[in-house]
């Protein structure tokens, strides 16, 4: 049996519309969730098939505050240097940096919410994210960015930050903006984020969502069955 597993750091940013791919492709899934994951939880991430490392609002720098982000940047680093098919979503690709040996930190351009489209460089245009052109809108949610790590092959850029995506090696690929997401999980994030949000609309953000996350779903289910078509 083919396994998954999610690190998971906040409940309502968990896979959403990648789960039902992933079932569909032959898959079990299981979550985690980190705050209060234990030492076998991350014995078996080490293990698994195939790893995602989810997003959620606080820093990778914040070890001190969120101890178990230490286990979570462990646990990566050991599977990216391993070879072991691991994708990282916004706090996951910024894990995915750190675990690298990059830098990781707030971004000059402050907080970048809300749908736009990305610039696939070359390498973006020959990787899993192809599907994703100039018309394509995808969400980005995150206030942290990160240099791009030695060894690691730039994708894609957005108009506020040139690190979007990167891969490293076949096996490894970083994200920081969110392709997972349905209109109906995003009801979620418009009140766990609520915090985040400052002076923006949610019934902006809702209507841009319930436009632009269904037209996105057969991109994202190309971008992931091609990317386990890679790691298999």
């Amino acid at each position: 049996m083919k396994t998954a597993m999610a690190l998971r750091h906040l409940a309502f940013e968990d896979l959403d519309g990648i789960a039902p791919i992933l079932l569909e492709a032959g898959y079990t899934l299981q979550y985690v969730d980190t705050p209060t994951a234990t030492n076998e939880d991350y014995e078996q991430a080490t293990n698994v098939d195939l790893l995602f490392v989810l997003g959620g609002p606080i820093g990778v720098y914040q070890t001190e505050d969120y101890p178990f982000l230490q286990q979570v940047i462990d646990v990566t680093r050991h599977r990216l240097e391993s070879g072991k098919a691991t994708l990282g979503i916004c706090l996951g690709a910024q894990i995915m940096a750190r675990a690298l040996g990059a830098n990781v930190y707030a971004g000059v351009q402050g907080k970048e919410i809300g749908w736009s489209a990305l610039s696939l460089n070359d390498a973006g245009k020959a990787s899993p994210l192809k599907v994703l052109d100039s018309q394509s809108q995808v969400l980005h949610w995150h206030g942290d960015t990160f240099d791009l790590p030695d060894g690691a092959t730039l994708l894609a850029s957005s108009a506020l930050y040139a690190n979007q995506a990167f891969a490293y090696g076949r096996h490894g690929l970083a994200l920081q903006f969110h392709i997972e997401v349905t209109a109906p999980g995003l009801e979620r994030w418009y009140v766990g984020h609520v915090g985040e949000l400052g002076t923006l609309s949610v019934p902006h953000l809702r209507a841009q969502g319930q436009q632009l996350a269904p037209a996105l779903q057969s991109k994202l289910k190309a971008v992931i069955t091609q990317w386990i078509a890679n790691v298999e």
